[in-house]
């Protein structure tokens, strides 16, 4: 196999030489954003250059080899090697060809909502946020409560969390890192089948509770104008509407010209509610831009919640078979304790997997390795 340097693959090599002077320019670290900007896109497009020097150092070992099996026969055994050698690095460039979702190296705001099935939805809504919360720590990503709102029994009727990467990630770090490039799959319906604790005749029930998953957005990347947001306090409320706070701390932001709406009343005082509300809604706002910008990249997102009616469901956690089904990839395991404990990564490999062959077999010729 040859490559066509000059083609698709030689545009992104001469962009990763073009950011790489661009970045090593003082004046271009004055503006925070842009640099953050161009570092993620050298980030990305360091995996293509690393695995193009891969590629051209097995084609050159390919072609010494088939010299001097040409010269002398007793080489000629070792040439299917190189072969075989050359064949996996240009498939593995093929795979880092594929265009990627351009928010998979950021960090996210993961929210949970409590769906059908009242209290045992809430009550489920907190176990998935602690699983959230375990899968985060066993990768070593930091997580911050942004808002939260409590049932009577210590569920969440909804709860949103923010989920980074050590070492910056979002901001040009490991190509595979980002919290989003993982997290992004478990925006959806999620159903459980178990006997509530408020049941007293051991009857199954089966009851829903939505997760959206939305990558974090930098102030500068979304522009909102003020006269455009509409802002109202009220007094922040714990379980069942009873007061818990006698000023009027808790805010709520609505985006006039989307009707997009952000709240928070988990911080003391009203500029903290009103900041954690503004990084809510400046991450909703990115995503409705990102998919009506790309809509390829915006399928992931569809499949989030639109209802959460057990109907639309992406997983089932099963409790009395220990069981958790991923009805996307067809991923099916009885281990639902461990996964609920935070050993998420064979569920989410599926659905990585999955993407990857679904975003190969769209990739177009001109972006994969040519005979």
């Amino acid at each position: 196999m040859t490559v066509e340097t000059t083609g698709r693959v030689g545009e992104l090599l001469a962009e990763h030489a073009e950011l790489e002077a661009q970045l090593a320019d003082p004046a271009v670290h004055a503006d925070a954003g842009r640099a953050r900007s161009l570092a993620r896109r050298y980030a990305e497009l360091g995996r293509v250059v690393t695995a193009h020097g891969a590629w051209r150092a097995a084609v050159d070992d390919l072609e010494a080899g088939r010299s001097l099996a040409a010269e002398d026969s007793a080489f000629a055994e070792e040439v299917p090697a190189l072969e075989a050698a050359a064949e996996d690095a240009a498939e593995h460039l093929r795979r880092v060809l594929v265009p990627r979702d351009p928010d998979d190296d950021r960090d996210v705001i993961l929210e949970v909502k409590a769906g059908e099935g009242g209290e045992e939805s809430a009550l489920f809504a907190a176990d998935l946020l602690r699983m959230y919360l375990r899968y985060a720590e066993r990768l070593g990503w930091r997580t911050e409560l942004i808002s939260a709102t409590e049932s009577d029994l210590g569920g969440y009727k909804d709860v949103a969390v923010a989920v980074k990467a050590r070492g910056s990630a979002g901001s040009g770090g490991s190509a595979d890192a980002g919290p989003f490039a993982r997290l992004k799959f478990e925006g959806g319906v999620h159903r459980v089948q178990r006997v509530p604790v408020t049941e007293s005749a051991g009857r199954i029930h089966t009851s829903a509770v939505g997760v959206l998953v939305l990558p974090e957005a930098e102030e500068v990347e979304v522009a909102i104008d003020p006269n455009d947001l509409r802002i109202d306090v009220y007094r922040s409320s714990g379980p069942g509407g009873q007061s818990v706070n006698t000023t009027d701390s808790a805010v709520r932001i609505t985006h006039v010209p989307t009707g997009t709406v952000a709240s928070c009343q988990n911080e003391k005082s009203q500029l903290q509610n009103r900041e954690q509300a503004m990084r809510i809604l400046r991450a909703r706002l990115h995503a409705a831009a990102q998919e009506a910008a790309d809509a390829s990249a915006s399928a992931v997102r569809r499949s989030q919640v639109r209802t959460v009616d057990r109907s639309e469901r992406i997983r089932t956690y099963n409790y009395p078979e220990n069981r958790v089904s991923d009805h996307r990839t067809g991923y099916k395991a009885h281990n639902l304790d461990q996964v609920l404990d935070g050993e998420l990564d064979p569920v989410v490999q599926s659905c990585l997997d999955a993407d990857a062959s679904a975003r190969l077999d769209a990739a177009t010729t001109s972006t994969a390795p040519s005979p």
